[in-house]
């Protein structure tokens, strides 16, 4: 048995030459284990969050637009100014999570996540 495929129109390159994105960064990755239950961001890249039974997160907008947080832990992360995805005060993770979220435009927008739990 075959198959036809027809009335598919032809596919579109968005990108030519290399396929390399990069974000540009104006400093040194740098990484962080978070063991308190409040930290404000400063400049770290990532933060891993472990060895407390729950920790609150603040962003930092005006030292750093990018970060990831990957959660051994429960986390609670909140922004300093604006909403997270233009929608949330706050973001839970639970213990195994991992979210990278930007600033833009006075909002924090998650750009990659594991898994969200919203209820």
């Amino acid at each position: 048995m075959s198959f036809k495929i027809t009335n598919i129109s032809p596919r579109k390159t968005v990108m030519k030459g290399p396929q390399t994105i990069s974000i540009p960064v104006n400093k040194k990755p740098t990484s962080k284990v978070v063991n308190i239950p409040d930290y404000k961001v400063s400049n770290e890249t990532l933060l891993i969050v472990r060895g407390i039974e729950e920790s609150t997160i603040t962003l930092n907008s005006v030292d750093n637009h990018m970060i990831i947080v990957k959660s051994l832990t429960t986390v609670l992360v909140k922004p300093d100014i604006g909403k997270i995805d233009e929608e949330w005060d706050e973001l839970m993770m639970e213990k195994g999570s991992c979210v990278q979220l930007f600033f833009v435009d006075n909002n924090w927008y998650i750009l990659s996540s594991d898994g969200l739990k919203i209820d």
